[in-house]
């Protein structure tokens, strides 16, 4: 029998917060406990969602119970409650409205074979490009010293891939307290040019797949790439853990994307359930708004603002820096 036809008593949803970092920024974050799982609390246009808080890691258990507990029990309710079925499970198990959500994965056999038939000739020469350039990538500590040199490559430059960079102008002491949360379950890969910090990833483990987390390195040395080495680095580790798979965010199409692919990684859609609590959240599924305003701009649309973005960013980094604003093609 279904959870939610259960007519046992269910005790009344508390709605507390807490510290934590969102999109790069120190903020507190509301949240429920159900089930033994915390589930976050997000405001996306008018409505607002709540889903689990470590879902790269953990799995949803009971959503039954979940819905069960928001949409019968007393106290809170969010608009809509979503989750998705966790990597390596894409085939829909659940009844509920569902999207998809595209995720970068990279099978890992061995190193060998990722290297020899599953990236690209262009990120095989990069990665012998970067042996010979003299780039040397291994596992590091998260001490002070590791902690500086990911300062200096956070305040590089304002601007990363046509954003406002989430992490620039914080100083070590944030840095510290921010990235240290997670070293329990992450992995900490260093690239290193003349003993210098030019490039690290944190990579997750998720039990089921390798996770690279934050993966970044100085613009001033992209012509070794170190972003190359690293990813490289990790599919290495991942085959030491036996981590069959190793996940890289979320696919979108772009120069990122690019990166991916070259570097082996594929597309694989992942079922994305939305699942009405209230009336306002049952009319933004009718609408198309459950993923919130900004992802029910079309594409045709999207795309060109984000151009205008890019360049307005450029204009602006450049003009602090006094230099004139180039055109680029």
């Amino acid at each position: 029998m279904s959870v939610l036809s259960q007519s046992s008593p269910l005790q009344k949803l508390e709605l507390l917060s807490k510290p934590s970092v969102v999109d790069g920024v120190a903020t507190r974050v509301r949240y429920v406990e159900i089930s033994g799982q915390t589930l976050t609390l997000s405001r996306k246009g008018p409505i607002y969602l709540l889903e689990l808080e470590d879902q790269w890691y953990e799995d949803q258990k009971d959503p039954d119970a979940v819905i069960r507990a928001l949409r019968k029990g007393p106290g809170f309710r969010p608009d809509i409650f979503t989750f998705w079925q966790r990597f390596p499970e894409s085939e829909p198990k659940y009844p509920f409205y569902m999207e998809t959500e595209s995720i970068a994965v990279l099978r890992i056999d061995s190193y060998d074979h990722w290297f020899n038939k599953q990236i690209k000739s262009a990120a095989r020469n990069k990665l012998r490009k970067s042996q010979k350039a003299g780039v040397e990538v291994r596992e590091a500590t998260f001490d002070d010293d590791f902690v500086s040199g990911m300062v200096k490559i956070f305040n590089e430059t304002p601007i990363r891939q046509g954003r406002k960079f989430w992490h620039y102008g914080k100083d070590f002491e944030t840095v510290k307290k921010q990235f240290s949360r997670f070293l329990i379950r992450e992995d900490l890969i260093g690239a290193y040019y003349q003993n210098e910090l030019i490039g690290f990833v944190m990579l997750g483990d998720a039990t089921n797949y390798g996770v690279l987390g934050q993966i970044i390195s100085l613009v001033s040395h992209r012509d070794k790439a170190p972003n190359n080495a690293l990813i490289a680095k990790s599919v290495e580790i991942c085959e030491r853990k036996q981590l069959p798979f190793l996940a890289y965010a979320l696919w979108a199409d772009s120069t990122l994307a690019d990166f991916k692919r070259s570097c082996g990684f594929e597309e694989v859609k992942l079922p994305r359930y939305f699942v009405p609590i209230t009336q306002k959240g049952k009319l933004a599924l009718r609408l198309g708004l459950n993923r919130g305003w900004r992802a029910a701009v079309p594409e045709k649309i999207k795309n060109p603002l984000k151009q205008v973005r890019r360049y307005l960013l450029d204009w602006q980094t450049q003009f602090a820096a006094g230099s004139p604003l180039r055109h680029r093609s």
